[in-house]
């Protein structure tokens, strides 16, 4: 395969992973979903390689489960899983999130260049605040990701800021069940992000480590909640595996790999 084959291929592979995944956090495709390489090829009328490929990069990031004889299912995740994801999340991020608060000594030229950062996160927060009080968990998913995503750029870290972002992902694939079908979702929906910018924005150590440790112990509230079965566990009502998946908004294409990528 040439070159631009080889380009086409992957950006096609990354398109199709992208869109599985928001099938998932929009909660189409439900934890134990069943589905083959060959209904997802069909159904997206691409061949099967890119494909299986998408999948077992769904798997790697712990979102899917491979089965070599019944294909793969949609990983389905416990409240001790889920707190087991925030707990991991606090420890690695406790130790980082000093590295968001700027170095008054940075050099003027790294100094515009925090600021302009700054200024996008800072829209992703009050973006992911508006949703998150407007109980609109569709956009909010989208950018609280994006939020915490480019808030980790400022640690420097890429593999400490993938690592938070696959436990993000994660979290959100276990919580979305749950919130869609509670109707009070959108009081435990957390919009403090406006608050953790203006923290970092003004140098605060102690004001951006009371916004985490408010962030984390939400989110352990939320888990004892469940716990005590209120709201109670989500049905997992079987689905057959030839039930079709939600038609996409845009067809897949070989151009630009960003062209569906609302969650990232």
């Amino acid at each position: 395969m040439g070159a631009g084959g080889t380009v086409t291929r992957s950006t096609l592979r990354q398109q199709i992973a992208d869109a599985l995944r928001d099938e998932v956090l929009a909660g189409r495709l439900q934890p134990g979903r069943e589905f083959t390489v060959k209904q997802i090829a069909e159904q997206y009328g691409v061949s099967a390689t890119p494909v299986r490929e998408a999948l077992f990069d769904l798997s790697a990031q712990g979102l899917l489960e491979s089965d070599q004889h019944r294909g793969f299912r949609v990983r389905e995740f416990t409240v001790a899983d889920y707190r087991s994801m925030v707990e991991a999340r606090t420890l690695v991020i406790d130790s980082v999130i000093r590295n968001a608060v700027p170095d008054p000594a940075l050099p003027p030229g790294r100094s515009a260049a925090y600021d302009d950062s700054l200024v996008s996160v800072r829209r992703r927060a009050q973006e992911a605040a508006r949703a998150a009080q407007g109980g609109d968990l569709d956009i909010l998913i989208g950018y609280d990701l994006r939020f915490w995503r480019e808030l980790g750029a400022f640690f420097d870290n890429v593999y400490i800021n993938d690592f938070l972002h696959r436990l993000r992902v994660q979290a959100w694939v276990f919580a979305v069940p749950y919130l869609r079908h509670d109707v009070r979702a959108r009081d435990w929906l957390w919009h403090g992000h406006p608050d953790l910018v203006a923290a970092i924005t003004l140098g605060d150590h102690d004001a951006v480590r009371a916004v985490m440790a408010d962030y984390n112990a939400h989110a352990l509230s939320w888990a004892d909640r469940l716990a005590a079965g209120d709201p109670p566990p989500p049905e997992r009502a079987s689905r057959p595996t030839a039930q079709p998946l939600a038609a996409l908004d845009t067809p897949f294409t070989t151009g630009d790999p960003g062209t569906h990528t609302p969650t990232g």
